[in-house]
């Protein structure tokens, strides 16, 4: 995936980002801190973009990935829309100026609230996870006097184990996830006979984090056989999209290695032209293609900048203890995922670096961000990269800890910036709780 920010793959630590210095943003700003290039984000979704060769698509965000407004706003610039999955996203979308239109609303267990929203607005989808959805949905419509544009998930039984994290495995047959295609004609035929549905659309999303295009393809396969037979049964009339969900990897561990060590993963831009052969040789190029990018567009343009509290160091190992946690960073506690840590500002070859087990303040041995080399003389501030996805959007205040600021970079320099959120409101809220 394309970047402007260059990786220390065999030395040095990391000065800037986005073309400003990340020393300065984390002593104006305090740490821990999200620090975001959107230039690098729009970049990307531009390159996505150019994907489809003009095809018409519709490139939904997950919103769920990063929920900031600088964020949102920057994709919805580039023309993006958006996947949302509760009502506050959905606001957040229609709040940054993307269009419903281009809005799908997934989910499982929309509240009848979120499904009136969606229906008000006029979004392009409420993507429907189930046969008992169906009547729900129809009869919020119904009681709106609307019809409701929807679409069905299907879960395509993709057998995900080993490929990704468990957790984030969507299209197996135990997943709470999506309609099963052998219930799927009984759907249809439910939607189809409804005077407040208008089934627009079909859909799939097998999971998260793939690092190959093979088992995102397989459940874009399921998906297109099944539309094509419904289609040659004279079904499907009103279809007018297939979203292929999202789900593309990032290669987390490339600033920890040369970069001709191993091939790169498949570009986002890769999935899609491979499910575009799918559709052309399925006869289904009259349908906007839809997919759900998140984690692809955001993650490599975020970082978390760190302050180094102390080091210890005993017989059994040497841990370096910094000031951000697990509460903000679930990530590794969660899915054992490893994000590279490097120093900030320059520092001598790795050549002459340690291991050092990097955890954070939080009153959990969860805490605790892996193995890394670093500079036996530990460095001020560290980055941990890649954190522009389900970093701020997960974090949480465990122990009482702050909430971090976020920082937002443009053109070379800080356009933006939250404010750290005040430790006494959350020990007033508590003391008065009861």
């Amino acid at each position: 995936m394309p970047s402007d920010r260059k990786y220390p793959a065999v030395g040095g630590g990391l000065s800037s980002f986005g073309g400003v210095d990340l020393a300065s943003i984390a002593s104006e700003c305090g740490t821990p801190a999200y620090v975001y290039d959107l230039d690098g984000m729009t970049r990307t979704a531009r390159e996505l973009r150019a994907a489809f060769d003009g095809v018409p698509h519709v490139i939904a965000y997950a919103v769920k990935a990063n929920a900031a407004g600088g964020v949102v706003r920057a994709l919805a610039k580039e023309g993006c829309g958006a996947d949302v999955v509760s009502e506050a996203e959905l606001l957040v979308a229609t709040g940054c100026g993307i269009e419903p239109a281009s809005i799908v609303f997934s989910g499982v267990a929309k509240q009848d609230g979120e499904i009136d929203r969606a229906i008000a607005l006029g979004i392009r989808a409420i993507q429907m996870e189930s046969v008992e959805e169906i009547t729900r949905v129809e009869a919020r419509a119904r009681a709106a006097g609307r019809k409701a544009r929807v679409s069905f998930r299907v879960n395509p039984s993709v057998d995900l184990a080993g490929v990704t994290h468990a957790n984030i495995a969507t299209g197996h047959d135990a997943a709470k996830f999506g309609i099963r295609r052998e219930d799927l004609p009984q759907a249809v035929r439910l939607a189809e006979a409804s005077r407040h549905l208008e089934l627009v659309g079909m859909a799939t999303h097998v999971g998260s984090q793939f690092t190959s295009v093979d088992p995102y393809l397989d459940g874009a396969m399921v998906l297109c056989d099944a539309v094509r037979g419904l289609r040659d049964e004279g079904g499907l009339a009103s279809l007018a999209f297939l979203d292929t969900g999202g789900g593309f990897g990032v290669d987390y561990t490339r600033a920890a290695r040369s970069p001709a060590a191993s091939e790169p993963p498949p570009s986002p831009a890769d999935f899609v032209r491979a499910v575009r052969a799918e559709m052309r040789a399925r006869r289904l190029d009259d349908l906007v293609h839809v997919i759900e990018p998140g984690r692809s567009l955001v993650a490599p343009h975020g970082a978390l900048l760190a302050r180094v509290v102390q080091p210890k160091v005993t017989a059994a190992a040497r841990w370096l203890m910094i000031d951000a946690g697990m509460n903000d960073l679930m990530r590794p506690a969660l899915y054992q995922a490893h994000h590279a840590i490097v120093p900030v500002g320059g520092h001598a070859s790795r050549e002459s670096w340690v291991p050092w087990r990097v955890v954070g303040p939080v009153c959990e041995s969860s805490d605790d961000f892996g193995e890394h080399l670093l500079p036996s003389e530990p460095a001020a501030i560290v980055a941990i990269l890649d954190a522009g996805a389900y970093g701020y959007t997960m974090a949480n205040r465990y122990n009482g800890r702050q909430l971090p600021p976020e920082v937002f970079l443009s053109g070379g320099r800080v356009v933006a910036r939250t404010a750290r959120t005040a430790m006494d409101r959350w020990v007033e809220e508590r003391v008065a709780a009861g």
